[in-house]
């Protein structure tokens, strides 16, 4: 079977779906596998290492994609334009990345009117057997690493206490809202430079967690239940919401730096930050929206860009995996490889729809919308 790797052509993506070290691996379990020449590149894996590892370099990319088995991604393919990327691919072929299609509903209708077998990692069940498959959570801890180190470098003071011939700097605060993968990271990363730490989540059940990593938790009593089970968070009732802003109102005003990395499902931003909380923060204080891909958890945030609000800064950046697209590729290629090697027999890749990765992972199929959620999604749209 035949596995291509496409380049990247969203803009501002660096990263690429295998890299060599993957490729050889493939190459070892019977896979044929080839890449668009330069899809590597903007990662620092040039065509050479491939090459090295036995990998065949395709010019065209149509070429590539039409005689593939196996399509993979990082994002999701395109619909149209000069790349029409899910009409080059074959009947029956299995299309394999992050492909978010809750966010992406155009791309999954043209994969199912092609008959495409389609899997997003980001929809893998969180189960101990797919953690080594779970893209969503390699790339988030990327994010909330990164985050920090924006916010590190934009803040007009030190992250930590330092003893100096002048006098002693305080370290600063730092309040983290949400800690699932993200949020745990910034909480590291961040306790790492030095800064003191604060964080929340709806969920309960993760202060252990958080004080683990450093931080101390600041719970809330909410009315109902949560949590929506695989270490997402379900969205509040408008009680609860209520109670939730009276305390991010509270902790936003006592601290330099807001750090937010709350989804919904792992797919969209619920807004937390208002413009009334942004407007009682310190002069120079930072907000980092990590919730940008999805929405933007600040109602002030401006979606890729940099902004000044009231005396706070405010950054939403997009894709912060790509900025780091050399160990970003790295481990996106391992979390494939590993869904790759968990169903490989006798050289090729097995469909088998009653295990429970990839009846979670899987968005369409014989020319349907097999994935309740975006099938629903996509109801909702008619």
């Amino acid at each position: 079977m035949l596995i291509a790797i496409p380049k990247e052509t969203a803009p501002g993506e660096r990263r690429v779906a295998l890299v060599p070290e993957s490729c050889k691996r493939l190459i070892q379990a019977g896979y044929e596998v080839a890449v668009e020449a330069g899809a590597g590149v903007a990662a620092y894996f040039p065509d050479e290492l491939y090459r090295d590892v036995g990998v065949t370099l395709e010019a065209d990319p149509a070429a590539l994609i039409g005689k593939a088995d196996i399509v993979a991604r990082v994002t999701a393919p395109r619909v149209d334009g000069a790349r029409p990327e899910v009409a080059w691919m074959r009947e029956q072929t299995v299309l394999l990345g992050s492909l978010m299609p809750l966010r992406h509903l155009d791309v999954v209708r043209a994969l199912a009117a092609r008959n495409v077998t389609a899997f997003s990692t980001d929809a893998i069940p969180r189960t101990t057997r797919a953690q080594p498959m779970d893209t969503l959570s390699s790339m988030a801890n990327i994010s909330g690493y990164k985050g920090v180190l924006l916010a590190a470098a934009e803040l007009p003071k030190y992250f930590p206490m330092l003893m100096t011939a002048a006098g002693m700097v305080p370290p600063a605060k730092i309040f983290v809202v949400g800690a699932a993968v993200a949020g745990l990271q910034a909480i590291a990363t961040a306790r790492r430079l030095g800064a003191t730490v604060t964080a929340t989540d709806v969920r309960p059940e993760v202060k252990e967690q958080i004080e683990s990593v450093g931080a101390r938790y600041i719970g809330v009593e909410f009315k109902r239940e949560t949590s929506a089970g695989g270490g997402y968070a379900r969205e509040l009732s408008e009680e609860d919401q209520a109670t939730q802003r009276r305390m991010l109102a509270e902790e936003c005003a006592k601290v330099d730096v807001v750090i937010t990395t709350a989804l919904i499902g792992g797919v969209f931003a619920p807004r937390l930050i208002t413009a009334d909380m942004v407007r009682s923060m310190k002069p120079g204080a930072i907000i980092v929206d990590l919730g940008a891909d999805g929405g933007c958890n600040c109602e002030l945030s401006q979606a890729g860009k940099t902004v000044v609000e009231h005396g706070v800064t405010i950054m939403a950046p997009l894709d912060l995996p790509a900025s780091v697209p050399t160990h970003a590729s790295t481990l996106f290629s391992r979390n494939l490889t590993a869904f790759f090697q968990a169903f490989t027999k006798d050289k090729a890749f097995q469909l088998d729809l009653a295990d429970d990765i990839q009846q979670g992972a899987l968005i369409t199929h014989q020319g349907q919308v097999v994935h309740a959620r975006t099938k629903a999604a996509l109801e909702e749209t008619r």
